[in-house]
Parts: structure tokens; sequence; C-alpha cells
């Protein structure tokens, strides 16, 4: 997904395998990024492109003419089964397919506009309705889509509006010839019906849902940070001798107060499970249901109502100011591309995407940053040198007894650090840690993008299109800056696999009708954070992060000190892997060893075994240590137990998680007791193994209060609400889903409360 797909891999590294020991020598010391795109984008082949171009041809991204009827058929088949969501799916799929102003298009809108309605979507029910039309809706159709106007209005209750249409419908339905076929009595009982509507609605007093009269107000950072642009005033920017750039708190932070809220400065989103590179005969269309189907391409706002590219079938916006503008700064340049991007990869695809934000005219900015990293001495000082960090974004280095004052790379010249390009380029590419393998196939993916590009900007002045955009793209002999924005392309497919940050967010698993429902988090998109990408690891984190769209909020999960450095997660964390798993995966990933407490604790008492396969001594609580028969790893513990003993309550531990999931699936109310008890028997062990204020605590005590709200245990529910809120506020923001369900469930039971 982040690197190429499998096949064009394979044909890389076997043709850098191939190649003379020579040639791999000189690629291998080439000194800059320049000389490694220089030598290694000289070594593609025209035989190389094939390949990459029927490759690409296996993602059809284009506008399939016979689609828009077979998804609208198969979104039918759906909307009969009432599986609206679903329906309204396919439906947009068809709107992809569909070219503008024809009635492929407004049939497909209107479709969904209906399974929107059934789905209580009234606001985009009738964006759809205005689009159905817009693009050419049949006259013949007509009153069966204005009914359904109607219908939004009256239950929005927009009167006024709802009163007009239905006298628009009865003016215009008799006078009309090409309405004479529709069913006149349907549309009067409809009329009759949404009339009795509007006159019961103006009876009632005027009123407005609390939930909708507030709007979610994003999170506060407060004081405006001078120096680091996005972060609270609570965070300082620091350079480390070992470390380099890393935040530290100046003052106190209490827990879940936040820190850094910060907009991807680019994001793209993970196209998730695509249709195979060659699709079977049986399965020209796919029907599977992607992250592309629900998320705006630009913003990713989850939407059913997905407004598609004019150019291609895979770009789809949540509105059409958004297409405008992921069109203007991007999207004009990829649209022909999406097959190739694909093929490339997400990490290929953020690259391009960057360079597109600087715009392809300024690529004398990006050549004058090319300078200052190349000429710049590198900014990691000697491990006994000595590191002062200034407010002013400035640190002092002690070097051979003399202080030298040094700017922070990615600060301004007045010392701030803000989230642009600037920063972003200053990433760290760790070119020296990456292999010679992994630099060779990343320029060998911009290579060929940029013969891509160049060929695309001939063709554009072939037929005379405008071109403007795409002047630097031309080939190096015609316009040597292509050389500068390839090297940049490159050098951001190196830093992302070391600075990229997974956009996730919380799905929700299990039947509607079940007791509880669950949740688990996914990887919805890859983003650049450059504020947020100051941030070191820990293996036992004091902060947690959390997505809106493409905002990231890091939140405080633990008080940390004043002076303390403030530390986020990169994936492995104590509570889910072993010291040596972690170690292997950050030694891999990010070419460093951890060092953190957590690291250090358990590498000197748990021999590098994993946290869950080692059993706690039930005195003190340290590791236990030996084969058949368990001792205390403390001094002074005589404590001892056999394995076996243990296995066997683990063993009868996990069946009664396994128990609880069951019943909970089951979803019969007459067992929430039972539920409740096993559910209390998996608390112990997911506290156990993540601790009792970590994100998997708190899923798990919701799915608990859950079980005591439908089971009417008022003290209990009450209880373990409060505690979810706890553990869930150290992580997720008022906005999160399981926190606004749970302030549901707690004002409904206190408003019993006085009653019962």
């Amino acid at each position: 997904m982040d690197l190429p797909v499998a096949e064009w891999k394979s044909y890389l590294l076997q043709k850098w395998s191939l190649l003379p020991k020579s040639i791999q020598v000189t690629v291998s010391t080439a000194e800059t990024l320049s000389d490694v795109f220089l030598q290694s984008s000289s070594l593609l082949q025209p035989e190389d492109e094939i390949f990459l171009k029927r490759l690409s041809k296996g993602y059809f991204v284009g506008k399939d003419s016979g689609a828009p009827l077979f998804y609208r058929e198969e979104g039918n088949k759906k909307f009969q089964e009432k599986d609206y969501t679903v329906a309204a799916v396919l439906y947009s799929k068809g709107v992809s397919h569909s070219r503008p102003n024809t009635e492929d298009m407004s049939l497909c809108y209107a479709n969904r506009s209906a399974a929107l309605f059934h789905l209580g979507q009234y606001e985009t029910c009738l964006k759809d309705i205005i689009r159905a039309q817009t693009h050419g809706y049949p006259e013949r159709l007509q009153p069966k889509i204005m009914l359904r106007k109607a219908e939004c209005l009256v239950a929005l209750g927009r009167l006024q509006e709802a009163r007009r249409t239905i006298s628009d419908l009865e003016r215009n339905f008799p006078a009309s010839p090409t309405l004479a076929d529709f069913p006149s009595q349907s549309v009067q009982r409809n009329l009759h019906h949404l009339k009795m509507k509007v006159q019961e609605k103006e009876n009632l007093p005027e009123t407005f849902p609390a939930a909708l009269a507030k709007t979610l107000e994003g999170v506060d950072l407060g004081e405006e940070n001078k120096q680091l642009s996005n972060a609270s005033s609570s965070v300082g920017l620091c350079m480390d001798p070992l470390k380099g750039r890393c935040l530290v708190a100046t003052r106190e932070i209490l827990p879940g107060e936040p820190l850094v809220k910060e907009d991807a400065f680019v994001s793209v989103l993970n196209p998730g499970e695509l249709p195979p590179l060659h699709h079977s005969l049986d399965s020209k269309w796919d029907t599977r249901v992607t992250n592309g189907d629900l998320y705006c391409h630009r913003c990713l706002k989850h939407t059913l109502a997905t407004v598609p590219c004019d150019g291609c079938s895979y770009a789809k916006y949540c509105s059409q100011e958004c297409l405008r503008q992921a069109w203007e700064l991007y999207h004009r340049i990829e649209c022909p591309l999406g097959g190739l991007l694909l093929t490339l990869g997400v990490f290929c695809h953020i690259a391009l995407r960057l360079t597109l934000l600087v715009g392809f005219e300024d690529v004398s900015k990006i050549r004058k940053l090319c300078d200052e990293v190349s000429n710049k001495d590198i900014y990691l000082p000697e491990s006994n040198s000595r590191v002062k960090t200034l407010n002013s974004g400035l640190g002092e280095i002690e070097k051979n007894g003399k202080i030298v004052e040094t700017p922070i790379p990615g600060c301004d010249v007045n010392g701030k650090y803000e989230s642009n390009y600037q920063a972003v380029f200053n990433l760290l590419p760790h070119t020296e840690n990456h292999s010679p393998e992994h630099k060779f196939l990343c320029a060998l993916c911009v290579s060929a993008l940029c013969r891509q590009l160049e060929a695309a900007s001939f063709q554009a002045v072939a037929t005379g299109a405008d071109s403007s955009r795409l002047k630097a793209a031309a080939a190096p002999e015609l316009c040597p800056d292509v050389t500068v924005w390839g090297v940049a392309m490159l050098r951001h497919m190196l830093q992302l696999q070391c600075n990229a940050q997974a956009i996730t967010t919380i799905q929700h698993t299990g039947s509607k009708e079940g007791i509880v429902t669950g949740s688990r988090q996914v990887r919805l998109a890859t983003g650049i954070f450059p504020v947020i990408s100051l941030l070191n690891h820990s293996c036992s984190p004091n902060t947690s992060v959390s997505f809106i769209s493409t905002i990231a909020t890091i939140q405080a999960s633990q008080r940390i000190g004043k002076g303390q450095e403030i530390v986020h997660c990169y994936g492995p964390h104590k509570s889910r892997m072993g010291v040596a798993e972690r170690q292997q995966k950050l030694r891999s990933q990010y070419f460093f060893d951890c060092t953190c407490p957590a690291c250090h604790t358990e590498v000197h008492e748990m021999a590098a075994r994993p946290r869950w396969e080692a059993f706690c001594c039930n005195s003190c609580r340290a590791p236990m240590q030996g084969d058949d028969v368990l001792s205390c790893g403390r001094r002074g513990c005589a404590e001892s137990v056999r394995r076996d003993h243990l296995a066997s309550r683990l063993q009868d531990l996990r069946q009664q998680v396994g128990m609880a999931q069951k019943l909970l699936s089951d979803g019969e109310l007459g067992d929430w007791q039972k539920s409740a008890t096993h559910l209390q028997n998996s608390l112990r062990v997911v506290e156990a193994r993540h601790g009792p204020s970590s994100v998997e605590m708190g899923h798990e005590l919701f799915k608990l209060a859950q079980i005591f709200f439908n089971g009417f245990a008022v003290p209990e529910a009450l209880s373990t609400i409060r505690k979810a809120e706890e553990v869930l506020s150290l992580h997720c923001g008022p906005w999160d889903d399981e926190i606004q369900e749970l302030q549901k469930m707690k004002s409904c039971l206190l408003d019993l409360t006085p009653s019962l």
C-alpha cells in the first residue's frame, strides 16, 4: 500500500540484482540524493516502462459507459432488501462512472436520494435531488422526486418551503402532458398525506433538539505558542545532543490537556482493498465497499453522497467545493495518472502531491531548499557536545570549546517553526540508513512518474491544451529543473518511512440489534504533519492522538512534569509487543534502538520476553521466572507456582472472554447479567495487558456500560459510564462517537433516576 505493488517491487529488485557490480557500487556510494536519482533514472529502460504501464492498466480508473446501469441495478437490489447504506454506495459508484449532464448521472443521483431519505439523511437527500435535476432528471419522473423533496422539507421543519413545493407539484402535475401516464391517484394521495403532515407540524410548539443546536467546538489550545505553530504554549521546541529536535513541557501538563492540533500538510486516502490487478471475466465491475467509496478524497470527511471527478471514476469528494479545491491544487495533474499512482503506492503519491502543492513553477524554491540541505553542517551534534535550547528557535552548540549559535532546522528567520513546506523539507530522509536497493526502487518510481508527466506535457502541447503547470516536468535534457524536482520527490519518499503519520478512524462493528456495538481502529489515510513529526518515540508514551478528518489532535494521556519530554508512540507499544519485537521493528523502520524507560526496564527484568507471555507474582507483581516451576524474580520475595497451574487459569479466563463475546454478539437481553460478568473478567485481562488508562480499557468499559444500560442496571451503568468517559477522554476528543454515546446514555439514565 505504502510502497509499490508487489509485481513492480519484485521487478525492480530483480533488475537491481542483475545490474553489474560496478553500477551497484556507484549507486550505493552516491554521496547525494541528486547522484542517486541521476544514476538510477538513467537505468530506467523502455521495456521497464512498458511493464509498468501494463500493471497500471490493471487498475481501471476511467469512466465506463456500461457501469452506471450495472451499479444502479445492483443498488436497486440492495434497496429492495432495505440495505440502504450499501445501496447508496452502489449508486455512488454509478455516479462516478457517469458523464455530466446525462440521464445516467441524474438517475443514479435520484436513486441515491431515495436511499438517503430512508437513512434519515434529509439534508443530503435534498442535495442529491438538486443534483439529479441539474443533470437532466427526466420530466416524466419529476413527481416522484418532488414528493421526496417535500417529505424531506417537512421532516426538517422547513414548512414554508414544503408548502411551496406541494403547490408547485399540484399546479404543474395536471398541466404537463409528459406526466399523463404517471399514476395520478398515487400522487394525489401522497400530496394529501404531506398536507396533513405540514398541518401537524404547524400545530406543534417550535422546538429544536439540543443535540442539533450545539455545534462541536474544536479543541482550544489556549494561549498562542510564539515558537511553534499549532501547539499549546505549554509545549517547547528543543535540541537534544542525541535525539535532535524534540518537544518538552514548559510547565506541568495535566492528563487530557490538548498539546498540538494540526491539519495535515498533505494527506492521501489509502485505497483500501482494491480489485486484483487482473479482473476476472465474471466480475467486470467491483461491488465491494472501500474507503474510497465512503470518505472524501480531499478532507477525509465520511459521506455516503460523494461527488465524483468529471475525468475519472476513482476520485470522489464530499462536496463540489472539495472537488474544486482538489482540482486546482493537484488533481488536474493526478487525474490521468490514477492507475499509475495506485501501482506506485501511497508514498510516491504523497511525494508527487507535496511538489504539486509547492507548484511546478516554483522550482527555484525547491532548488534553494536542496542547496540549504546540501551545504549546511549536520545539525545533530556529537554525543559529547553540549546543547542549549533558546526560545527564539536557535540552539547553542559547544564545539571545540566554543559556543556556536545555530538555527533549529525547519525554523524561519525569526526562529519560529511553522507547519509549512520548509518544515516538511527539513524532516530527515535518513538517506544513509536506507538500503541501496530501497533507494534504487524509490528513485526508479520517481523517474517513471517524471516521464509520464513529461509525456502528458508533450501531449498537452500537441493538442493545444494549457500545460503551464507541466512545463517543469519536461525531460532533463530539455529542462534541467526536472532533476531538482525529481530529487525533491525522492527525498520525500525516503522521508515518509520515518515521518508518515497514519490517519485513523474508529469503525463500529456488530449488529445494531445487539446489546453492544464493538469498534476497531482502521487506517484511513497517510499524511504529513510537520509539528507532530517532532515528537520522539516512547514505547510507553505520555500522549495519545485522535483525528477529525485531516486534523490531528495530540493530548496528554498522563501528567507531564515541567521540562519532561513529550513523547508519542510510533506503533510498537509496550502493551502490544514484547521488547525484542519492538526493538526489531523500530530498528528496521526507524533506524534506532529504543532506550525509553519501558524498554530499559523490560530488558533488565524480563530478558526480552513479551509482557503477556510472562506471569506476574501474585504478591509483588514482579515478573515470574523459570521453566516448570516459576519463582518471583524480585529479591526477598519467595513466591513460587507451577507454570501449568497458571496456564490453566489463563485458559479459563480466555474461555470466559470468548463466552462474553458470544453473548454480546447474540444480543439477547435476558443474558445481560452473564455478559456483564464475563466482560468484567475480561476487563482484568485487558487491564493487565494494556494498563488501566489505555484506550483498549476505554473501549471495553464502553461495552460494559452498554450492557448495564440495556439491562437497566442504573447505578452500575452510571458508574461504568463515568470510568469509560475518564479513560476515553485521555485519548479522544469530545467529538468521539463513543464519548457522545456515553453522554447520551448518562443523560437518559439521569432523567429516569428521579422517577425510580
